[in-house]
């Protein structure tokens, strides 16, 4: 196992293939095998922030989190039905072995890829791709107690991309008349993590008959002292920036409180899209393996001026 390297010391234990680099003070328990520290936790979440190098894996970029059980590798690709599909583990996309003291990932489509793995610690290791130079970060947890809400948040911008439109439901009695009212229909989409587009449509119009009337770039912020609220800021050249309160009601309703005018809508999910890796999913509508995949996101963080 001489590619697993325990980088939490300096003692090296080492008669064999199977050394590793251990600190004997660490009251972690330590794992003799590649098989133990894989799967040690239930869900390794992708850091993706973290990820250092000029390379990509493919499967690896669009994935939340990744499990290994018994010889098989499943992922969660997508964040609508995070926690339920697979039980929670998501969907099957290859196997693995870790024959040699590395973990050999076969693919669905991507084929073989070889890594070395690092443990940091019993919940932190990364995975090293030295033919494609690029390191992932993955970050341990046991599925009871993953906050897959909180992922919701941490990656709302690839959530908001999860469906062809998002289509407008509720519309609140309170708050002042502005020309948002008149927008029934947006979209997001993975052009630069930033590009949008709305519609005014009537409600009720069929996804394929919308027409996009306007297109856009839009920004998230943090909130400060808030983990489960976003500030999300559509660019309207014509009329300026329009800026929302964003939470997350469920994983196929958003709701948005428009701070200037102080009205609050809901919007619906239509036309959900599934990120696969499988040649026979990809004859299903709404299914797509192109187009996606994650990047590095440092947000802004603003403080809460607006306590409806």
């Amino acid at each position: 196992m001489k590619t697993i390297k325990l980088l939490l010391g300096t003692l090296i234990i080492g008669m064999s293939f199977t050394s590793c680099i251990v600190d004997n003070t660490i009251d972690e328990p330590y794992y003799a095998s590649l098989e133990e520290v894989i799967t040690a936790n239930d869900l390794w979440y992708i850091d993706y922030n973290n990820t250092a190098g000029t390379g990509d894996v493919p499967f690896l970029s669009k994935a939340f989190t990744i499990s290994f059980i018994n010889g098989k590798v499943f992922a969660n690709n997508n964040l609508v039905g995070i926690g339920t599909v697979g039980n929670g583990y998501g969907i099957q996309i290859g196997f693995y072995d870790t024959f040699d003291g590395r973990l050999k990932i076969d693919h669905n489509l991507d084929g073989f890829y070889n890594f070395e793995v690092i443990q940091l610690s019993i919940d932190n290791i990364k995975l090293r791709d030295n033919y494609n130079n690029v390191t992932y970060n993955l970050v341990g947890y046991h599925k009871s107690t993953f906050d897959f809400d909180q992922v919701f948040y941490d990656n709302i911008e690839y959530f908001l991309q999860e469906y062809q439109a998002w289509e407008k439901t509720y519309t609140s009695d309170a708050g002042a008349i502005n020309e948002f009212d008149n927008e029934n229909f947006l979209q997001f989409t993975p052009e630069n993590l930033t590009t949008f587009y709305s519609s005014q449509d009537n409600v009720g119009t069929t996804i394929g008959n919308i027409y996009w009337d306007y297109v856009g770039s839009y920004t998230v912020a943090n909130v400060q002292g808030y983990d489960n609220l976003k500030i999300l800021t559509l660019d309207y050249d014509s009329s300026g920036n329009e800026k929302f309160e964003l939470t997350v009601i469920n994983d196929a309703k958003i709701s948005l409180y428009h701070i200037a005018s102080g009205t609050t809508y809901e919007f619906s999910g239509r036309g959900y899209i599934q990120y696969l890796k499988s040649s026979s999913s990809l004859a299903k509508s709404a299914t797509s393996d192109q187009g996606r995949a994650r990047t590095k996101v440092f947000r802004e963080t603003e403080i809460r001026r607006n306590l409806k």
